[in-house]
C-alpha cells in the first residue's frame, strides 16, 4: 500500500508551528475551549482562534458546542502519534 504523501504533507504543514504543536499536545490530554487555551499559552484570543481554524480545517481537531463555548479535541490519530514521538525525545 503506497503512502499518501500529499495528505501526510498537509498534516505536517498544519502542525508545523510551535503554538499548534502545543495546542494539539494539550488537547490530547484534555478537551478545552479557547479561553482555557489562551490562559495556558498566554497568546491573544485571535491568535488561538487562527491556529484552531488551521487545525480544524486539516481535520486534526473538531469542536462541540457547550452553551456559548466550543470545546475542542484531537480526532486525528496520526497527529496523536506525532505528538507522542515528539514527547519521547
Amino acid at each position: 500500500m503506497a503512502a499518501d504523501y500529499e495528505k501526510f504533507s498537509e498534516l505536517l504543514k498544519s502542525l508545523a508551528h510551535p503554538a499548534r504543536l502545543r495546542i494539539v499536545a494539550g488537547l490530547i490530554k484534555n478537551e478545552c475551549n479557547v479561553a482555557k487555551i489562551q490562559d495556558i499559552l498566554g497568546l491573544p484570543q485571535s491568535t488561538i482562534s487562527q491556529h484552531l481554524r488551521v487545525l480544524k480545517n486539516a481535520g486534526i481537531i473538531n469542536g462541540r458546542k457547550e452553551g456559548t463555548k466550543t470545546c475542542y479535541r484531537v480526532i486525528d490519530t496520526r497527529a496523536r502519534k506525532i505528538i507522542g514521538i515528539i514527547k519521547r525525545k
